[in-house]
């Protein structure tokens, strides 16, 4: 019976570690999804990872709201002429893309969610790398200009996908 006891007491404790363990796994990957953005004039934005196609499809669908301090960071493999749209998009944004050196090479100002098929798309002049998705007024409000640099550091996981 004490055996018994000492079995049931043991396979509590693997138990309640492994939980831990999942709990802080999850934890570190929830703050992994999100960076510290650094505009031009010193302010920081906390930007939201979309790294995954899936990821970069979804987007900021279906959000009803944005603060002023919040994005989104899509990130893709290789520089291109990526276009966006806002289907399915509830709030109006500001879209920024940037090259691989993390200047701005287009900017599209609050840009209206997209209420009936077809949606427009919104298409860069010059290849980027990553798309900065931003609260609508937030790229005046900042002062944002073609060729200006916003700085951010990817996590490693997305560094060596």
């Amino acid at each position: 019976m004490q055996q018994a006891a000492l079995w049931k007491r043991s396979l509590t404790m693997v138990a309640l570690c492994l939980a831990v363990m999942v709990q802080l796994y999850c934890q570190a990957s929830r703050r992994d999804r999100f960076i510290k953005v650094f505009l031009p004039g010193g302010r920081e934005i906390t930007a939201e990872l979309a790294v995954t196609p899936a990821e970069r499809e979804r987007g900021l669908m279906f959000r009803e709201k944005l603060e002023s301090d919040q994005g989104m960071l899509f990130v893709f493999e290789e520089e291109d002429l990526y276009s966006f749209w806002m289907k399915n998009t509830l709030i109006p944004l500001d879209i920024i893309w940037l090259n691989s050196h993390q200047q701005v090479v287009h900017i599209e100002k609050n840009v209206p969610p997209c209420r009936q098929d077809p949606c427009p798309g919104y298409r860069p002049r010059q290849p980027a790398l990553y798309v900065l998705e931003l609260k609508a007024g937030q790229a005046e409000a900042n002062n944002l200009q073609l060729y200006q640099r916003i700085s951010f550091v990817l996590p490693d996981w997305v560094k060596n996908r």
